[in-house]
């Protein structure tokens, strides 16, 4: 059965629940943007210069965010702003406002959706899918003089940036109309756009002992595939694991301070998507305390011990949904990764983790021609296979 709907148009349903025609048009492009994610990756990244594009990659970045060199994640320093509101700037596109109507459907009530969260929360809601806070970066420069970088951030919230960037992504599965895309301008303007970063980890296990032909140094690296049905961002992709957005472990005030650091981030992150253990660290109760966590703990001691490297790359945006990223490395020693990720999954809240992909030029030839990973991901594969000589040392 068919009626009219408040937008003029008629209802139909789908799979049993009726929906306007607004939000069935917007389910059939929010459909070929899942299914077309990768491609469409492709073609928005030809819309910038290729001076512009990372290593070859889909991924783009300003050019004082690719540092000549890999920087020691202890050499870039961070700072959290005074005001921690984290209000708009004026002017900053917020994909509620004017322009973004088109990605924004009506509902049976006549109402247009607040945001393309909203919508999708309605219409196509992923399994994790939290309005958390989160650092939102203001600027960035990893190009410093004496091999150093600086990263300032205020306050955000996760939703702010998928309802521009996921947004941006649906208007140009869409169509043709680009007018939420010309807002937002030039995707390393972090102050048309509320950039929520994401630190993703190259993780690499480095095996020195002599193989059966003499051989050393043998690299492995490992990958994620996103699960469209869990996430809200880039399923289907292949991503580096771990990968996740710069956010304090809960809402409690006493998680901002203590969780604005990138080295606490990624250690959460390890745990959850290696190890599998849930986001749930007690922080609504007090702070984490690092120190007595075990997991963290012997993460740390492995860096101070040298066991594990992790360095900064570079930092990019993917063209296509403005997702903004740190790429990050880390390097294992084989007998620390086997003793810290003796209980590594092959599955995880968000997809499914593969290990053991050989870290050679074959491979990465492969994956960057033929497989459809994450710009991000693309661009740190790309990035660490340039600097390998200095990250395997």
């Amino acid at each position: 059965m068919t009626t009219v709907s408040p937008d003029g148009g008629t209802t139909g349903t789908e799979t049993g629940i009726s929906r306007t025609t607004s939000e069935l048009a917007w389910l059939r492009a929010r459909g070929e943007l899942k299914r077309q994610r990768f491609e469409l990756a492709l073609q928005a990244a030809r819309e910038y210069p290729r001076s512009a594009q990372v290593v070859g990659t889909p991924l783009v970045a300003a050019q004082r965010w690719i540092p000549a060199e890999p920087l020691p994640l202890s050499a870039v320093t961070i700072e959290l702003t005074a005001d921690l509101k984290g209000e708009a700037n004026p002017g900053m596109v917020t994909g509620r406002g004017p322009g973004s109507e088109d990605v924004r459907p009506v509902d049976s009530g006549g109402r247009r959706y607040p945001g393309y969260t909203a919508a999708m929360a309605a219409l196509d809601r992923p399994a994790m899918f939290v309005d958390l806070p989160t650092y939102r970066l203001h600027d960035a420069d990893l190009s410093l003089p004496g091999g150093r970088g600086a990263m300032t951030f205020g306050l955000g919230r996760y939703f702010d940036g998928i309802d521009v960037g996921e947004a941006c992504a649906h208007e140009f599965a869409a169509g043709p109309d680009r007018t939420l895309r010309r807002a937002v301008g030039e995707p390393w303007d972090l102050r048309r756009r509320p950039a929520n970063l994401a630190v993703c980890t190259l993780t690499i296990r480095l095996d020195r002992t002599a193989g059966a032909a003499g051989e050393t140094g043998k690299a492995t690296m490992l990958l994620h595939r996103r699960d469209p049905t869990k996430v809200g961002h880039a399923g289907g992709l292949l991503q580096v694991v771990p990968a996740g957005i710069f956010q304090p472990s809960g809402p409690a005030e006493w998680n901002l301070r203590n969780d604005f650091d990138l080295w606490r981030a990624i250690t959460r992150e390890y745990s959850e998507e290696l190890l599998g253990t849930a986001e749930e660290y007690g922080s609504d109760r007090q702070p984490i305390d690092y120190g007595a966590w075990p997991f963290a703990a012997s993460l740390a001691q492995a860096r101070r011990d040298g066991g594990v490297r992790i360095s900064v790359l570079g930092l990019g945006v993917d063209p296509l949904t403005f997702a903004t990223d740190l790429l990050t490395v880390a390097v294992f020693e084989a007998p620390v990764f086997d003793a810290l990720f003796a209980g590594l999954v092959a599955t995880n809240a968000e997809g499914s983790v593969f290990a053991g992909i050989p870290f050679t030029e074959r491979t990465v030839e492969r994956l960057l021609r033929d497989e459809p990973v994450q710009a991000a991901g693309a661009a740190l594969v790309a990035l660490a296979w340039r600097h390998r000589d200095i990250l395997l040392s």
